[in-house]
C-alpha cells in the first residue's frame, strides 16, 4: 500500500562503511509506502557506502547527527549492516545510547546482517530471539539471546534479518510492522 506508512517517521543509523544495499533498499520501502526517512550518523555530511564491505559504492548525505536526535522524534529505527558501519557505531557512545534508548521505548527497531552489533552493544538482545549475519550468531548467544537462522525474526519490537539475501524478506517486515505502529504527532 503506497501510504500505509504516512505521517511516520524512521530513523536510519549508520556511518561509514554501510553496506549499500541494505541502507538503499529498506530506505526506498519506507518511502515507497509513505514514510519520512531521516539518516542519522555518528557525524553530519556524508558517509561513505561499500558493496560486499570492500568496493566503494557511492555516498549518502547525513540529515542529522545522533547525538542531536531524540527517540520522541521517531516512530521506527532502521540499522543497516556492513561490518565497518556496524563496528564504528558500535564505538559511538551516541548511537549505542539512542539504539537501547529505542529499544526500550518499545518502538520497532529493525536491524540487518551486522546491524545487530549495535543491539548487542546496548545492552538489549539477553532473553530476545534474533537472526544475524553469522559471523555474529556467537556474539548475540554472549549477550544473551536466542539465535535462530531464518530470513526474518521479529520478537516484539525487534526485527532483524541475516544479510542482503533476505532484503525482500525484511522489506515486507520492516513495512508491516512499522504500520502498526501509531505515527508520531
Amino acid at each position: 500500500m503506497p501510504n500505509e506508512l504516512q505521517g511516520r517517521r524512521i530513523a536510519f543509523l549508520a556511518t561509514d562503511g554501510v553496506e549499500k544495499v541494505e541502507l538503499e533498499r529498506p530506505r526506498a520501502a519506507v518511502q515507497d509506502a509513505g514514510g519520512h526517512v531521516e539518516l542519522l550518523s555518528v557525524e553530519t555530511g556524508e558517509i561513505e557506502a561499500r558493496n560486499h564491505d570492500l568496493e566503494p559504492a557511492g555516498t549518502f548525505t547525513v540529515d542529522r547527527a545522533v547525538a542531536d536526535a531524540r527517540v520522541d522524534e521517531f516512530d521506527a529505527l532502521v540499522i543497516p549492516g556492513g561490518t565497518v558501519n556496524a563496528d564504528k557505531l558500535r564505538l559511538d557512545e551516541s548511537a549505542v545510547a539512542f539504539v537501547g534508548e529505542f529499544v526500550r521505548s518499545g518502538k520497532p527497531v529493525a536491524a540487518i546482517c551486522h546491524g545487530p552489533w549495535a543491539l548487542v552493544e546496548a545492552g538489549v538482545v539477553k532473553d530476545r530471539t534474533l537472526t544475524s549475519y553469522p559471523s555474529l550468531r556467537t556474539d548475540l548467544r554472549n549477550a544473551g539471546a536466542t539465535v535462530v537462522d531464518q530470513q526474518v525474526c521479529i520478537d516484539g519490537n525487534l526485527i532483524t534479518s541475516r544479510s542482503p539475501k533476505d532484503l525482500d524478506a525484511f522489506c515486507q517486515a520492516i513495512t508491516d510492522q512499522f504500520a502498526t505502529t501509531p505515527a508520531h504527532t
